[in-house]
């Protein structure tokens, strides 16, 4: 089979399926472009300015309803993703309060508006998006598409350190637009992990943690594919993601989460019930070895990359220091350069509610964690009714952000993981029993 035929391949199936509106094709090029973006640099800005171009589609789709009601499907909003837009709006009140706190000016203002705008805006706007129709299936292909140039791509990268190519390829132009660092815009072929020495691919992500997470939503993702072919091809896309970047985390993920959602989808059956309560038995005469190998785990969890560990404790028990002691309410309204205890990482990074403390106080934690616990509730309510058919979906996804929220900052990369965000809104807005669309054959 030739390279052309392969990456034809690539970017049409079998069934030929193949966006039908401006939502859609919006969603569809977006995501199964991903590595051609990636090669421009391109990611972080597709990523921060897609949510505001969907919220642009909704809001005509909504002036298209008032003006002509017999014409146009009417639109509804599930209270849940009510709660992630006001959650986000509080950010930015507190992101204005903290900075009117500490006096840092307007100009300063202006410049995390800009990034509230690329970043916590996001997590609301991308659910959001769930209620425009856009068919889960377009979702769930061009994420098993991304899954297999990932198979495609990686044997090559895997050669690259033999060949002496450097580990960044080129730091793209679009840097110029601004962002949090070169590495959400350079092209890097592999990298050398700096407290243990062995290699690690973060192929279209900033760092190596991150590819995991974006490989766990995808894995979540692709389980909804009706193909068989595409669906195994994304899958082991993204396995590959999670051991690749040789995240502890994501290895743990991509194992636990598919495991707890599968439990739960099936609560209601009652070989389910008998099986957990067999385990639930064994688990009582086996408590203390069962104890004892979870606590080996966790001190093999942080031993494995202790330097790390290390640092990421002590970031987090600095801005929680910090947080209580200087500005409880409403946050110091930016990040902070650490000092050399923390290898001068910024405090507030590398930890969700650690940043959102410091930066946005105890008004941005209540403005986050509602929205998650509420999101959380209902997707377990529906990943547990047979009457759902993107419940079990969105509940892994809720779950795998709550479980990053201890190892990174979720509004940095939702520019990446942002097809997840979608797929929960979807799951969040579908009514009770009402079937998916079936894949259509484009005439």
């Amino acid at each position: 089979m030739g390279l052309k035929t392969l990456l034809s391949k690539a970017f049409q199936s079998e069934d030929d399926l193949q966006p039908s509106n401006w939502p859609e094709r919006l969603v569809w090029w977006s995501i199964i472009c991903t590595y051609p973006i990636w090669l421009v640099g391109g990611l972080y800005v597709v990523g921060s300015v897609l949510c505001w171009l969907l919220l642009g589609c909704l809001l005509i789709k909504i002036l298209a309803r008032m003006d002509h009601p017999e014409e146009n499907e009417e639109i509804s909003i599930s209270p849940v993703i009510w709660l992630w837009i006001i959650g986000m709006l509080v950010m930015q009140v507190a992101l204005i309060a903290g900075h009117v706190n500490f006096n840092l000016g307007t100009g300063a203002i202006i410049k995390s508006t800009i990034g509230w705008a690329k970043g916590w805006a996001a997590l609301a706007l991308y659910p959001l998006a769930g209620a425009l129709p856009i068919r889960s299936s377009i979702t769930t292909r061009a994420i098993c598409i991304v899954g297999f140039h990932t198979l495609l791509i990686m044997p090559f990268l895997m050669l690259t350190p033999n060949l002496g190519l450097p580990e960044v390829l080129y730091v793209s132009p679009l840097r110029a637009v601004g962002g949090p660092g070169n590495e959400f815009f350079d092209v890097p072929l592999y990298e050398i992990d700096g407290s243990t020495g062995d290699l690690r691919w973060r192929l279209f992500a900033p760092w190596g943690p991150a590819l995991g997470f974006v490989g766990n939503i995808n894995f979540m993702i692709c389980l909804l594919e009706k193909n068989r072919k595409w669906k195994l091809l994304g899958i082991a896309g993204s396995i590959v993601m999670c051991f690749v970047c040789k995240s502890r985390l994501a290895q743990l993920c991509i194992i636990l989460i598919p495991t707890v959602t599968a439990v739960v989808s099936r609560l209601r059956k009652p070989s389910m019930l008998i099986s957990l309560g067999v385990l639930s038995y064994l688990g009582g005469i086996f408590a203390t070895s069962i104890l004892t190998a979870i606590n080996d785990y966790w001190e093999g969890f942080k031993g494995a990359r202790a330097g790390s560990t290390r640092v990421r404790f002590a970031l987090k028990r600095i801005a929680f220091h910090r947080w209580e002691t200087e500005a409880p309410i409403w946050g110091h309204g930016v990040v902070e350069g650490g000092p050399h205890l923390v290898e001068y990482m910024a405090i507030g990074s590398h930890h969700t509610w650690a940043g959102v403390l410091f930066v946005k106080g105890i008004v941005g934690f209540f403005a986050l964690a509602i929205p998650m616990l509420a999101t959380g509730l209902d997707l377990l309510r529906r990943a547990a009714s047979p009457h759902y058919q993107l419940g079990s979906a969105g509940l892994g996804i809720i779950i795998i952000l709550f479980m990053y929220t201890f190892g990174e900052n979720l509004e940095i990369l939702v520019y990446l993981f942002w097809p997840g965000m979608v797929v929960m809104g979807m799951a969040l807005q579908e009514r009770k029993g009402s079937p998916q669309p079936e894949l259509q054959p484009v005439s």
